[in-house]
């Protein structure tokens, strides 16, 4: 409702202002009250448009400019029309005439007023996106970085051997880190594989490739899970893996002792039964 009364309003407002500037092509007597009309209803329409006169400061300059050109341009055609003598060639008043209707069509179709409520409602706009934006920013949480594998310091030939070629991107086992190792015998290396990332299964360790860098028959290379620990953790056997029983009573015992410290922590030896195989003829 308010905005279809500023429009009758405009309108209005353009053909009265047209109509002085007609009447000043033709007589003096209409530039001091056309003069004091235009000012008049700049001030007035600003006083009534607080969106313009409290918009944002980024805009209220040209808001205001725009409210108040047609204003402006009435004024100075007015001041023009008198400076320029009367009864002159009729070019001038060609000239002046054309002036005339040119300020009448730019401010019945352009409708400055509504220009200027326009960049003021822009502007609004884009600072409350701008408010949000820096809301949504601050409120957001902080993003958690990845967790970094983080790659043991090699301390013997075979830890160090695992990290570089076994757990490369292009080895057997890449995304593999070596937490333990232990020689338990001559012929046979125990090996303690972890995932790089922490929380994660072990990836897959191809026998075929540690078989191809050991120079290993397959067979003699074992994977296997490590008893009482869940899947972040792998047990690698290469080699000849000692025979549990090879000896009754207190050999027994040691030797198994010393498997089940690398290769099968947590099991313990109840019996050890040994029997004699009959040969078949």
């Amino acid at each position: 409702m308010l905005d279809r009364v500023r429009d009758r309003t405009g309108r209005i407002a353009t053909l009265a202002g047209a109509s002085l500037l007609t009447g000043g092509l033709f007589t003096d007597a209409a530039m001091l009250p056309g003069l004091a009309a235009a000012a008049a209803a700049a001030g007035i329409g600003l006083a009534t448009n607080l969106k313009i006169l409290c918009g944002p400061h980024t805009v209220r300059a040209t808001a205001i400019a725009l409210y108040a050109a047609p204003h402006a341009g009435c004024a100075a055609l007015l001041v023009g029309e008198h400076l320029i003598p009367q009864g002159g060639s009729p070019a001038w008043l060609m000239g002046q005439a054309s002036a005339v209707a040119l300020w009448t069509g730019a401010t019945w179709y352009l409708r400055p007023g509504r220009l200027a409520r326009m960049v003021v409602d822009e502007a609004k706009a884009q600072d409350a996106a701008e408010a949000a934006e820096e809301t949504a920013e601050e409120e957001a949480p902080e993003e958690t970085p990845a967790p970094v594998a983080v790659q043991p310091e090699p301390v013997s030939e075979a830890a160090r051997w695992w990290a570089t070629v076994v757990a490369a991107e292009d080895g057997p086992a890449p995304g593999t880190v070596l937490l333990a190792h232990e020689q338990i015998s001559d012929r046979c290396l125990a090996l303690v594989i972890g995932s790089a990332v922490p929380g994660a299964p072990v990836p897959e360790i191809k026998p075929s490739g540690l078989s191809a860098l050991t120079d290993l028959p397959e067979p003699l290379i074992a994977i296997e899970p490590v008893p009482g620990r869940g899947a972040g953790v792998k047990l690698v056997l290469l080699g000849e893996r000692p025979q549990p029983v090879t000896a009754r009573g207190s050999d027994d015992e040691e030797t198994w002792t010393v498997i089940a410290q690398t290769a099968m922590p947590g099991v313990e030896l109840v019996e050890a039964n040994t029997y004699t195989v009959k040969e078949l003829t």
